[in-house]
Formats: C-alpha cells, structure tokens, sequence
C-alpha cells in the first residue's frame, strides 16, 4: 500500500471506532498517534466515558490482539507478566505467558494497584520485552499498554511513579461528552447497540499488523529541520525553568515530543514536521512529565496552563 493509502486507511478505522464510540475523536486520534510512533497511552477520565471501549474497538478495527487486566490492590506482578509454574508431568517447571504477551495491553484502572505491580511493565514498555527467572523473552509487535486511570484524588487510587509516567507517549485526557454526543449514545443504545458484541455494531477490521509496520516506517521517514528540532527542546527547556514545575521534561519527554509529532505529520500528509505540529502534540505528550510545585497545586495551576503559557512565550522558529 502507498502511504496515501495507508493514510486513508486509518481514517477509515476512525470511523469503524465511531461506529461504538461518541464524542472521543481525539482520544481516537491520539491512539493512532502512539501506535504509529511505536509509544504508550494513558487514558484519564472519570468512570463511564468508555475509555475501555474505546481500547477495544481500536484493537478490532486494526485486528490486533488484545488482552485485558483489571488493576486491583492485589494483583502481583507475576499476574501481568507471567511467571514460572511447575509441570508434574513432565517433573519441571515452565513459564507460563502472562497477559503482557499481546499487542495491546489494556491496563484498566492501572491507577489501583500499588507501585511494585505498576512497575511490572517498566521493562515490557521500555524494552518490549519481559524477564522472568534470568530469561529474556521478547513481546509481539506492534506492542502497546494502554493505561486507564480514574483522576487521582479519587477514593482508592494510587499515583503513578515518575519513571512510568515518562514512558507513556501521550496522556489522553477523556471527557464527558457533550449533549448532542451523550443523547446519541443513549440513541444507540435505546436501538439495542451491545458493547460487548463489536461484530453486532458494524465495526469491521480495517487493517493488520504488517500494514501497521508499513505506516510506522513511513513515519520514521518524516523528517525536521534543526529550527524545529531547537523548537522542541526550547519548550522542554522552559518547563524546567518554570516557577510553577517542580521536576520539567526531561530528554525521554523530548524525543517523546518529536516521534508523536512526526506520527501527526504524516497523518496529515506532509513530509517534514513544522512548528504547529510540535504545538498540537505539546499537551498530551507533556502534560504527565512535569511535576507541579505544591504551591503552584494550592493556587489552583494546572499542567495544561503551564504548558500553554509556555507555548506563547517561546519563539517559534519562521
């Protein structure tokens, strides 16, 4: 397929995720983003605006595989990753795959269970790969965890260590959807729509791994000019000079900020990266890697704020 086919592809599996969820279109777009610049997502909303859904109808349409893990206070680390079991039959033990070997994991709720089985996923999102009793073992491609989070001061969460916040590519933040989008929700369902049975609700696949990989590696030929390059890192840079951040975007954040931008690029059709697709990816793809000071957090700031008032003070490159 050519990249225009490729392109025009992937608008189509849009429409498929359309087909069983409203009022998200860049949620949806976002995780196009990430699997074609080969990240992660974290979905944070409150409960009930389909962020689960959403994970799942992207999988169908794109007809990868994906398995599910609800996050609780007391799943251990060997539930998400696999561990060693002992065979009486044959007198030895043998690994046992966890749910991490998929392509897309979705990590629901992954915000309730405590730090050590978030960390689990350290190596499988940095490394696509898991260790377990001294041995390597390499996950499928394309790989992606896509994490849902109910917002943190909710009853019974956790927060994210920095170290896996800086692995997501991009935190998607899920809002409730607008008045026409929620009657037409409850429009499909009045007529009967399951959420449970995709095939029922006309979300057809689209396209498959390989053709996946087609579209990444056309990414990776998107290119950028020194002047955007400096762009990127200049708004990195401000983050850390900031009053209101106490820890900024580290080099992770910035080349994070580079591979979604690129991703948007070529979705739009263009060659090279310019300053206005650095601007579009700014917010999802920081807003989770700095860390506001508490004094900043009593008056009120946000990350979002920050970070768009760092965009207008920074000079974008002509």
């Amino acid at each position: 397929m050519t990249d225009t086919e490729l392109r025009q592809s992937l608008a189509r599996v849009r429409s498929e995720v359309g087909k069983s969820v409203v009022g998200q279109d860049g949620a949806v777009t976002g995780l196009i983003i990430a699997l074609l610049a080969g990240g992660h997502v974290l979905l944070e909303g409150v409960p009930g605006v389909a962020k689960t859904l959403l994970v799942r109808t992207l999988s169908h349409a794109l007809r990868l595989d994906t398995k599910r893990v609800q996050f609780t206070p007391d799943l251990m680390p060997g539930d998400v990753t696999g561990s060693m079991v002992y065979d009486a039959k044959a007198g030895e033990f043998e690994f046992r795959q966890g749910p991490v070997f998929t392509n897309i994991l979705l990590a629901d709720e992954i915000n309730r269970t405590p730090p050590k089985t978030q960390s689990a996923l350290l190596e499988a999102m940095e490394e696509r790969q898991v260790s377990v009793d001294g041995m390597t073992r390499k996950l499928p491609a394309p790989f992606l965890v896509a994490a849902t989070q109910n917002p943190v001061e909710y009853e019974g969460t956790y927060t994210l260590p920095e170290a896996q916040l800086d692995r997501f590519l991009v935190k998607l933040v899920l809002d409730v959807p607008a008045r026409d989008a929620e009657i037409e929700v409850l429009t499909r369902h009045a007529a009967g729509f399951d959420p449970r049975n995709l095939a029922a609700a006309g979300v057809t696949p689209v396209l498959d791994a390989a053709e996946l990989a087609a579209a990444r590696e056309a990414v990776g030929r998107v290119g950028a000019s020194p002047d955007v390059l400096g762009y990127a890192v200049d708004l990195a840079r401000a983050t850390r000079q900031s009053p209101s951040v106490k820890l900024g975007v580290s080099p992770r954040g910035t080349t994070a900020l580079l591979a979604a931008s690129k991703a948007w690029a070529w979705l739009q059709g263009f060659d090279a990266i310019t300053p206005d697709h650095i601007q579009a990816m700014a917010l999802p793809v920081l807003r989770h890697r700095i860390q506001l000071r508490p004094e900043a957090e009593l008056e009120g700031v946000f990350p979002d704020s920050v970070l768009r008032g760092i965009l207008q003070q920074v000079r974008v490159p002509i």
